[in-house]
């Protein structure tokens, strides 16, 4: 593509209202496979749809994360939780991605971690699918269902480490969101409930069983929430603290199973 058509799409974007016009634009050239798909690719652009969902991927901890419609999008923020994830792990550990979406936390962390066994879970159907495309080739397997439900019942007392990036925007606060997220991913990736912590209990209230002694749970939370997101995991017997990371807005609340007593 010429730099002159090049122009005609950042200027088609900017005046669209997206922030990033260079950049996406370089990003939608990128990918396109011919100069029709590049013009239907700016078109849906230019009528709001993520630049993810258009170009059918993002980059999360420097992979390709595969993405489809109605997929939530991954944010940057949640590379936290990967990385205290990743500094708890060790090779051979079985892992768990619970409210795994596209899978993308549970990739990022089989393809940083020697050998892990990694199971990724999701209510939703269409994010089973997205997942099982991001994690299969790492050694990944992916089910469908609530939470713990679908795990095989092999794996309780034996897991290693429990990530949950699970929703935490409370109902009435949904229509806070930007209109992207409103509009376009879906609501039951987003909706924690009345006060955005429905799933964070029942994910912690069932981890004991699943953890080995000694075993984590790592749930991302917002930083206002992340008192409640505490008492939560004191509640259900872990041991817990907070790490916060304020260049990326990130928090991560992480609870222990205490070691056995002899």
């Amino acid at each position: 593509m010429d730099v002159q058509n090049g122009q005609e799409i950042i200027d088609k974007l900017r005046s669209a209202g997206c922030v990033f016009a260079e950049e996406e634009a370089q990003l939608l050239i990128s990918e396109a496979r011919t100069m029709e798909h590049l013009k239907t690719m700016t078109e849906l652009r230019v009528t709001g749809r993520p630049i993810e969902y258009v170009v059918g991927a993002t980059t999360f901890c420097n992979l390709r994360i595969e993405l489809e419609m109605g997929v939530f999008i991954p944010r940057r923020r949640t590379e936290f939780l990967v990385q205290q994830a990743r500094a708890l792990a060790c090779p051979g550990d079985i892992v768990v991605d619970l409210c795994c979406g596209s899978g993308a936390v549970g990739a990022a962390l089989a393809a940083e971690l020697n050998r892990i066994s990694l199971y990724a879970v999701d209510i939703d159907p269409i994010a089973v699918r997205c997942a099982a495309r991001n994690v299969t080739d790492k050694g990944g397997q992916v089910f469908q269902g609530d939470l713990y439900t679908p795990l095989p019942q092999s794996l309780k007392g034996r897991v290693n480490i429990i990530v949950a990036n699970t929703p935490y925007v409370p109902t009435e606060a949904i229509e806070m969101l930007p209109q992207e997220a409103r509009l376009y991913e879906p609501k039951v990736a987003l909706d924690g409930g009345q006060d955005g912590l429905d799933l964070q209990r029942k994910a912690a209230q069932e981890a004991p069983r699943w953890l080995a002694p000694g075993g984590h749970l790592l749930i991302e939370t917002s930083e206002r929430q992340a008192p409640k997101t505490f008492e939560i995991f004191m509640s259900a017997g872990l041991t817990t603290r907070i790490v916060r990371n304020e260049e990326m807005d990130a928090t991560v609340v992480i609870g222990v199973r205490p070691p056995l007593e002899y």
